[in-house]
């Protein structure tokens, strides 16, 4: 049998507001630290300008990019910058070829060709008439080394590749992959 007799007393000694303080922005930097290198290195937000995306896209949807260890590939969706567009103009827009691809476009059916294969595009919006051209002078084009070629979704609406404004998108100017649509919550999930 146990016998409990015995009173203790604790005492507790106050713990001083300066403490509790220095302790909440102790963990107030830590958490701005690691938000900083998060959207830093890791990942960052970009927000959808115009409907040249659509319909996988829309206008001032926000989205979660991946930047780190990002190798470009044919058909992701990517948030990049052109040297000729303006590098304070982020674009939202999907790659199509990459380094050392012949890309070739047939306007009229509405079909890109890489290296003699069409690509199959099952998230393309197909306008009226013929799907818009390039500026360029020739009917292929084949992609420089550390470039990629890319164009909206909706390309009858998309100032891309195609055209001189914009161009051939250097790799270096990728800022990273798109890989999940946070708002609005009705398109809440992965890009594809």
């Amino acid at each position: 049998m146990i016998n409990y007799d015995h009173d203790y007393e604790v005492e507790y000694e106050p713990r001083k507001i300066s403490e509790s303080l220095f302790e909440w922005l102790e963990i107030f930097i830590v958490s701005v630290a690691a938000v900083f290198i998060l959207f830093s290195f890791v990942a960052r937000i970009a927000v959808v300008e115009g409907n040249s995306m659509y319909p996988t896209l829309s206008n001032a949807d926000k989205l979660l990019v991946r930047q780190i260890f990002y190798e470009p590939k044919q058909g992701d969706i990517v948030v990049c910058q052109s040297v000729r567009y303006g590098l304070d103009k982020p674009l939202v827009k999907r790659i199509i070829a990459t380094a050392g691809q012949r890309v070739r476009l047939d306007k009229t059916n509405w079909k890109i060709y890489v290296n003699d294969f069409p690509i199959d595009e099952p998230y393309l919006v197909i306008g009226e008439g013929s799907m818009v051209d390039w500026e360029y002078d020739t009917d292929e084009i084949v992609i420089p080394e550390g470039h990629v070629f890319v164009m909206g979704d909706n390309r009858n609406n998309s100032l891309d590749s195609r055209f001189y404004g914009v161009g051939m998108i250097d790799e270096r100017y990728i800022i990273g992959q798109v890989v999940y649509r946070f708002l609005p919550f009705n398109g809440f999930g992965p890009v594809k």
